[in-house]
């Protein structure tokens, strides 16, 4: 398995080896052409003046006895080797002696034919170098007679190309490794952080969440520091929620088993006679195991939606029947807490498809903890009614409030708040699961000293 290191490098020297080898070529190309184009231009000068020379002093003479009697004045303006041919390809004459019997066809020599300067490139027998020729028409009174053939070795001109290709590649090599090295330093600025980050999220893989990533840059492995750093973080304080909420739900499970246990202990005993003593103690043995039995449900129930098993039974549900219900239910714990129980309920509300049990559920929690923070005196308003597309029932009460650090937690799991009266902690965050399943919603909106408002809305038209 290659490394991200490796692949870095070897992506970063691939980038850097397509570069220098385009660059390479741009510049060997651009120097060719520079030095093709002033061996060209050299010629082009040099068969220009020849021409129009001819054109001026011996146009009233024929070609083939031009080339007999004015011979040296066709290679006096160059070095080149020269060539006098006529309209038919036939070469007349050869600066440098050879005999050629076929009829010239390049493509220089064609576009003299048409009045023009034509230029090619290419191999001769009589060499083993590239040779340019450059051809340009012989006039006689503004016709063309023939064509006059400049003829050049490229030799020289390839030897200075390929010392500067030479010179132009050994500072591409070296470029490359300069790059190579370069390429290094980055993949490890770059692998580095990474490696420092894999080990942080090994440490926290294996239980230790107080160790930290440490951020170099604000970039993407920054950012994902970050994310490490503040998931470690929130595990930690989820830990230690489920810490208090164990010490809690300890606490007050063993407060109801110690009254049991207390009156199971004297009762069995049979040393009190009293019947009416023996009634208190029965009562306070079932009133406490009512509170167990509350306790085991609500434990219960956030075990199987922690788990993801729970189920909604949905049914069409008539609203006003339901309230009718709480209202029955919480009646006798205000009349028993001294709190004015005020509730107002629209009527003809429409049916909605919800879990009616689980509905329950919620309102009575939602109401049990209006009451339980509401001093005696107090009032508690429940108020039912329809906005837009949702039935919306909406708990109010008057008690100590919640502050403004605590409000956003309070349906967290295991969050249990500052008061004395506050329970276990998760009760507000069944309730938030089971409106999630109605794809409803559960809002609190609170201050510290002036009440809370609790708002539950169900879909109107959800499973209809």
């Amino acid at each position: 398995m290659r490394s991200i290191k490796k692949r870095l490098v070897f992506d970063f020297m691939l980038v850097i080896l397509i570069t220098v080898i385009i660059l390479e070529l741009i510049l060997i190309g651009f120097v060719k052409h520079y030095y093709y184009a002033s061996v060209e231009d050299v010629l082009t000068n040099q068969i220009t003046m020849s021409s129009q020379f001819y054109s001026r002093y011996f146009a009233n003479t024929t070609l083939e006895d031009n080339v007999l009697d004015n011979i040296d004045v066709f290679w006096k303006q160059t070095s080149a080797q020269v060539q006098i041919i006529n309209s038919d390809g036939t070469v007349l004459m050869d600066s440098i002696g050879l005999s050629i019997k076929e009829p010239i066809e390049t493509s220089d020599f064609k576009m003299a034919i048409e009045g023009k300067k034509g230029t090619w490139i290419g191999a001769v027998d009589y060499d083993d170098a590239p040779v340019m020729t450059v051809s340009y028409p012989l006039k006689s009174e503004q016709k063309v007679i023939g064509v006059i053939r400049f003829i050049t070795s490229l030799r020289e001109a390839d030897d200075r190309i390929h010392r500067i290709s030479q010179i132009f590649v050994a500072i591409g090599l070296l470029v490359i490794l300069i790059s190579g090295a370069v390429s290094i330093v980055l993949a490890n600025s770059i692998i580095g952080p990474i490696k420092e980050v894999t080990l942080a999220a090994e440490k926290m893989a294996a239980g230790n969440f107080r160790v930290r990533s440490r951020k170099r840059f604000d970039d993407e492995i920054g950012k994902l520091s970050d994310t490490l750093n503040y998931m470690a973080g929130e595990i930690l304080k989820k830990d230690e929620l489920k810490n208090d909420f164990i010490s809690s739900v300890s606490h007050e499970i063993r407060t109801p088993l110690t009254a049991i246990k207390g009156w199971a202990i004297v009762l069995n005993k049979g040393e009190i006679k009293d019947s009416e003593t023996i009634q208190e103690g029965l009562g306070i043995i079932e009133k406490e195991s009512e509170r167990l039995t509350v306790m085991v449900e609500e434990l219960l129930d956030f075990s199987k939606f922690a788990s993801g098993k729970i189920t909604l039974n949905k049914e069409e549900t008539d609203i006003e029947e339901l309230i009718q219900y709480i209202v029955n239910y919480m009646a006798p714990r205000a009349d028993r807490d001294e709190i004015e129980f005020i509730v107002e309920c629209e009527k003809n509300l429409p049916l909605v498809w919800i879990d009616e049990n689980r509905t329950k559920q919620v309102l009575i929690n939602v109401l049990d903890n209006a009451f339980k923070f509401t001093d005696p005196g107090g009032q508690v308003y429940l108020f039912v009614g329809q906005e837009d597309q949702y039935v919306c029932m909406t708990v109010k009460d008057q008690g100590c409030g919640i502050s403004r650090e605590d409000l956003p937690k309070v349906k967290e799991k295991f969050f249990k708040g500052k008061s004395s009266k506050s329970q276990n902690g998760i009760g507000l965050s069944v309730c938030d699961e089971i409106m999630n399943l109605h794809q409803g919603d559960l809002e609190i909106h609170s201050e510290l000293g002036m009440g809370t408002t609790v708002h539950v809305r169900f879909p109107i038209d959800t499973g209809f």
